[in-house]
């Protein structure tokens, strides 16, 4: 039986498929990635979030991760736009894939300050597109005869895209599942007012019941578009609510170029017929020929259930990873254990002042540690709501204060934080020494309860 079922699953995901899907993926994917690049080096990010900062804070485990010296940062987003339009244009297809997603994965991690779920989301697309043959029709590798050309794929190189963009949008929609977003209508209900004076619909953006409405449809959208998409009649329907949303969500909120990217690599979800249908308009147009080979590459037995297996463990692990919040206890909203790398986009509004103390350990001398001249305006303000930080900035502070002749420094913290419009609670104890504390993947108990009633925490 259970051999019966493995055989049925490697003839589905192995059978003969039109490759036009993944070429139209290929070519959004690189473009949109040329943009975001160009856009950011324009806009002086390059140096405003890797070179200027004298302090970063790291992802844990990526404590090792370090910007390179500022030409080598100019260089390596250079490398990096050369390796967006080879994906783009399917000019040394694998290798620039693999450069593209080495490179951006890099300077993602080398501050966590700048987390994104998008960016991740980019990253994983970026590290799949490695193994899809999308350069295998319509481009230069053709062209130059680096690869045969082929107007077939095996079926996994189109579920797999379909796969992570479904997860994306579900796991979103869950996450959306809770009280504070479907029965308080928050962060809504705090972010919509602010666009009071958009033209027409200003008036109705400051009334409480749009929040509830765009809360429940934003749910709603997200956990079901993923299974709307696979209805060809629905499909181009859905596509038009689809570029409505992120449309309204890149006008409403300062989220990059997500909107742009999800209304392309959506398109993989369309078929092959379709996606023909688009490059032959295209050909007309633009006058480019495609190659008119039929040659199909089958795998062996031995790569199957290699591609297999590795396949498994890639889904099971995003399947499986944005749950590990359930091993924490408390408030997740409040503590942030497991929130990052789990699709919760944009689910709750923190603010935050934190003070830093620091004492010689030796005379008992102390003094309030001025955050900005260590920290850029988005270093601190992300880092006095977010535990973690935290914790990493205070360590950070000892080592600084040590080198400036201290003995055995000890760093408190004082920060106040208000979450969807609540009063404000301390999130750490005031009077713990941060130096003592290590960071891991155990819970933190160092971080003060939100629901704490102790008037040692109670609002200032």
């Amino acid at each position: 039986m259970e051999t019966g079922i493995k055989k049925a699953i490697q003839n589905s995901i192995f059978q003969r498929v039109s490759i036009y899907p993944l070429v139209t993926l290929r070519v959004l994917f690189g473009a949109v990635m040329l943009f975001s690049t160009v856009r950011f080096w324009l806009l002086g990010w390059i140096e405003n979030h890797y070179i200027n900062p004298q302090f970063h804070f790291h992802y844990f485990g990526f404590e090792w991760v370090e910007p390179l010296a500022p030409w080598a940062m100019y260089a390596i987003h250079a490398v990096m736009i050369i390796a967006a339009l080879g994906i783009m244009l399917g000019a040394f297809y694998r290798f620039s894939a693999f450069v593209f997603f080495v490179i951006f994965t890099y300077t993602e991690l080398i501050d966590l300050t700048y987390y994104l779920n998008h960016y991740y989301f980019m990253s994983l697309l970026a590290l799949l597109m490695i193994f899809l043959p999308a350069h295998r029709q319509l481009s230069f590798d053709v062209k130059w005869q680096r690869v045969k050309a082929s107007r077939f794929v095996e079926k996994w190189n189109i579920l797999a895209p379909k796969l992570l963009v479904g997860i994306v949008y579900f796991y979103a929609g869950i996450a959306k599942i809770n009280e504070a977003w479907l029965i308080d209508a928050m962060p809504l209900k705090i972010w919509l007012p602010a666009h009071s004076h958009t033209p027409i619909i200003g008036e109705l953006l400051g009334l409480e019941i749009t929040a509830y409405l765009f809360s429940w449809i934003g749910m709603l959208y997200d956990v079901s578009v993923p299974f709307l998409l696979l209805s060809k009649k629905l499909r181009p329907y859905v596509y038009w609510v689809i570029v409505a949303f992120h449309s309204m969500t890149s006008y409403f909120f300062e989220i990059g170029v997500f909107p742009l990217a999800m209304t392309g690599v959506v398109l993989i979800f369309w078929s092959g017929k379709w996606h023909e249908k688009l490059w032959h308009k295209l050909s007309t147009i633009f006058h480019f020929s495609w190659s008119p080979s039929i040659v199909f590459h089958c795998q062996s037995r031995r790569s199957r259930n290699l591609l297999l297996s590795s396949l498994t463990v890639f889904f099971a692990f995003q399947l499986l990873f944005p749950f590990r919040y359930l091993l924490y206890p408390g408030n997740l909203f409040w503590n942030e254990e497991g929130y990052r790398f789990s699709w919760r986009v944009m689910l709750v509004e923190k603010a935050g002042t934190a003070t830093f103390y620091v004492k010689d350990g030796e005379n008992g001398r102390e003094g309030e540690v001025v955050n900005s001249e260590f920290l850029n305006p988005h270093q601190e303000k992300q880092m006095a709501f977010q535990p973690d930080m935290i914790l990493q900035f205070a360590h950070y502070l000892e080592e600084h204060y040590r080198e400036e002749g201290f003995e055995d420094p000890i760093v408190r913290c004082e920060s106040w934080v208000t979450m969807n419009g609540e009063r404000s609670r301390l999130i750490v104890d005031p009077q713990k020494d941060l130096t003592e504390i290590k960071d891991s993947f155990k819970h933190k108990n160092w971080i003060v309860p939100h629901d704490a009633e102790d008037t040692a925490f109670a609002h200032r």
